[in-house]
C-alpha cells in the first residue's frame, strides 16, 4: 500500500507502508521468537545472528510459496526450504545449523499453541563429516609468540592477546569479553564467560600473565578513555576490543611471522587444545578448559594428535613411508 502526504498543496508519495496484515506469514511470530532468543536463551551474538538470518530466509520462502499463516508451517514446507538450499550447493554444516534453527522455531510455535504438532521433530539432520582442524606445531607457536613486535602500546596489547589465546584456548568472543578483574595473577587463572553465559576458570601460563601485566601497566593507560570501563583489551578509541579487530590483529601478527600458517584465533584455540593433549593432559581437563559442553567435541583433538604422530613417523622412521 502507498500513502500520499499533502505538502504545499501537492501530494508526495511516502512509499510502501507495511501493516501486520500485509507482512509475511511468519514475520510477526519471528519477531516474537527473536525477543525470546535475546531475553531467555543466552545465545552468543554470533549464534543469534546466524539463527535469525536462517529464519528470515525461511520466512521469505514461506511467503514465496504462499503460506497462509504460521499455523500452516508444516514439515513439507520445511523440507522444501532445505532441499532448495541443498540443490544450490549449501554446505552440510550450514544445512545442519539451519535445520537446528527451524526446529527451535517450530518448537517455540508449538509451545505457544500456534502449531498443533511440532513439524521440526520430523526433520533429519544432515550427517556432518568433520574435518580435522589445522593447528600450529609447537615450534611454530613458540616462534610466533617469541617474535611478536611488542613495541609501543599497540604491540604490547597484541602480544598479550596472542599469549592469552594460546595459553587458554579461549574463543575470540570470550577474550573480548574479559574484564581487568577476571585475571587472577596470584593463582594464574582467568575467569571466562562462555556460551550461554556459562562461567569457567581457566589456568593461564606465566608468560601470558607477564604479557598482560605489561599491557595493563604500560599500554592500556594510553588507550583508556572514560568509556573504557573494566574491559581488559581496548581498541584504538578506548572502547572494548571488538571481535573483528581481534581477528584482524591475530591474522596480521601471524602474517608477520616467518613460516607460520595463517590460522586466525580459532586456529590458536585448536593449537592450544592439541598441544595440551600432546603434553599429557586428559580429555576431561581439556574439555573444561575449552568450555565444551560435549566430550565428543574435545575428542576431535585426539585425532589431530594421532594424525600428527603418524606424519612424524612416516617422515622419521626408516620404513615409515611403507607404514599404513
Amino acid at each position: 500500500m502507498v500513502s500520499a502526504l499533502a505538502i504545499g498543496g501537492r501530494k508526495v508519495q511516502r512509499g510502501p507502508v507495511t501493516t501486520d496484515d500485509e507482512a509475511g506469514p511468519l514475520d510477526r511470530e519471528l519477531r516474537e521468537f527473536e525477543r525470546h532468543l535475546r531475553s531467555e536463551r543466552g545465545l552468543s551474538p554470533h549464534t543469534l545472528r546466524a539463527y535469525l538470518g536462517d529464519l528470515r530466509d525461511l520466512a521469505r520462502h514461506a511467503d514465496a510459496v504462499g503460506l497462509g499463516g504460521p499455523d500452516e508451517l508444516g514439515v513439507a514446507v520445511l523440507r522444501a526450504w532445505l532441499a532448495r538450499q541443498h540443490a544450490e550447493g549449501m554446505s552440510r554444516a550450514t544445512l545442519a545449523r539451519r535445520t537446528a534453527a527451524a526446529r527451535s522455531f517450530t518448537r517455540f510455535l508449538h509451545r505457544k499453541g500456534v502449531l498443533a504438532e511440532d513439524p521440526g521433530v520430523l526433520l533429519g539432520t544432515p550427517r556432518l563429516t568433520r574435518e580435522l582442524p589445522s593447528v600450529l606445531s609447537q615450534d611454530q607457536a613458540a616462534h610466533l609468540l617469541d617474535t611478536v613486535d611488542a613495541e609501543g602500546p599497540e604491540g604490547l596489547r597484541d602480544r598479550a592477546i596472542l599469549e592469552v589465546f594460546y595459553a587458554t584456548g579461549v574463543r575470540v568472543s570470550e577474550l573480548c569479553g574479559m574484564d581487568v578483574g577476571d585475571l587472577d595473577t596470584g593463582r594464574r587463572t582467568v575467569r571466562v564467560i562462555g556460551k550461554g553465559d556459562k562461567e569457567r576458570t581457566v589456568p593461564i601460563a606465566e608468560t601470558a600473565v607477564q604479557a598482560v601485566e605489561e599491557w595493563l601497566r604500560v599500554g592500556r593507560p594510553v588507550f583508556a578513555a572514560e568509556h573504557s570501563g573494566d574491559a581488559l583489551f581496548l581498541g584504538a578509541r578506548g572502547g572494548r576490543l571488538h571481535a573483528s579487530i581481534a581477528r584482524r590483529i591475530v591474522h596480521a601478527r601471524i602474517a608477520a611471522a616467518d613460516d607460520v600458517p595463517d590460522l586466525g584465533p580459532h586456529g590458536l584455540r585448536h593449537s592450544a587444545a592439541t598441544h595440551l593433549l600432546e603434553g599429557g593432559a586428559d580429555l576431561r581437563s581439556v574439555q573444561e578448559i575449552l568450555g565444551h559442553s560435549s566430550l565428543r567435541t574435545t575428542q576431535l583433538y585426539t585425532q589431530v594428535s594421532v594424525e600428527r604422530l603418524k606424519k612424524v613417523h612416516r617422515q622419521a622412521h626408516p620404513r615409515g613411508a611403507a607404514d599404513s
